[in-house]
């Protein structure tokens, strides 16, 4: 049988989180446990753990001491029922081989790999192979519990005899309010940040000089974005690109329109990111970061502008 998902990743144990990810993207109903089954402790003996998955909240304690579970936002597993689980990050040589063995069980294959260099966050990306289309997740059709009915009767009861009941002068809770905004704050905060941290990524992933064409690091850094995207439906993102003053104005231009169109194809094409929640614009020279060095590289980036 043909393969159907291929994982290109970057050091040993960020490429098995690529295997599991893609065992979930092919098999959306999968739950804790049906992971476990078709990746089970075997697999990875040396992780310093009773489990190779476990939830989020439980993976948490353990890196208490020790960083022995991948929890980062960007790193977790997000099952259809709305729960969230780790996978071990210890993985030497024999156990990734196995894991790998075990991920062409469900038509899943693993790209030849370079390992992340010393300080360098590695990372993974999938790529459908073969025409294969990932099944859309069908909604659990489970009905309500009897005692969730009675509660929401309860509730109806309630609702009626307070509109029943005089009014009084309502008070605001300022300090609810300011909890409600602080969170938000909060949440808003993080995925800028993570945004942030992809830029970067993306812009030491640099382009070949005069050339528009996408590496296989800036491919996983574009992955690591749509994940975010995907986590935060309501984001829009302007992808800006920009070169130096030199050589000609008018080939800088285009350049720089080429070289943010290629990512946007990217995320569209190959991530599923919806084209409209997307922009490409190219600024040319036009914008220089470092004006009193106009041919330096800082003036050569990709940036991320979120709408």
């Amino acid at each position: 049988m043909a393969n159907k998902v291929k994982v290109f990743g970057k050091a040993q144990n960020r490429t098995s989180l690529g295997i599991a990810h893609a065992y979930v993207v092919m098999y959306p109903q999968a739950t804790l446990d049906d992971l476990r089954k078709a990746f089970p402790n075997s697999i990875c003996p040396d992780k310093g753990v009773p489990e190779n998955f476990l939830p989020v909240e439980e993976a948490e304690k353990y890196n208490a001491n020790m960083s022995l579970y991948f929890v980062k936002p960007d790193e977790v597993i997000e099952l259809q029922d709305g729960s969230k689980v780790a996978l071990c990050q210890v993985w030497s040589k024999p156990s990734f081989e196995r894991m790998v063995e075990q991920g062409k069980l469900y038509d899943i294959e693993v790209a030849e790999f370079e390992k992340a260099m010393k300080g360098e966050k590695g990372g993974y990306r999938l790529e459908y192979l073969n025409g294969y289309v990932p099944p859309v997740p069908v909604p659990s059709k489970k009905g309500f519990p009897w005692w969730l009915w009675l509660l929401l009767a309860l509730l109806a009861i309630g609702v009626i005899v307070a509109l029943c009941l005089p009014r009084e002068e309502k008070v605001v809770e300022v300090e609810k309010i300011v909890e409600v905004e602080k969170e938000v704050i909060i949440r808003d905060t993080v995925f800028v940040q993570q945004v942030e941290e992809i830029e970067k990524n993306f812009n030491a992933a640099q382009f070949a000089k005069g050339k528009a064409d996408l590496t296989d690091d800036s491919k996983i850094a574009l992955h690591d974005l749509a994940k975010v995207m995907k986590q935060n439906p309501d984001m829009r993102l302007r992808i800006e690109g920009h070169t130096s003053a030199e050589g000609d104005a008018a080939v800088n231009q285009k350049l720089s329109e080429a070289r943010a169109q290629a990512a946007v194809d990217f995320l569209v094409n190959k991530e599923g990111i919806d084209a409209s929640r997307l922009e490409a614009v190219g600024k040319g020279s036009s914008e220089l970061k470092d004006p009193e060095n106009p041919t330096s590289d800082v003036n050569r980036r990709t940036e991320f502008e979120i709408l």
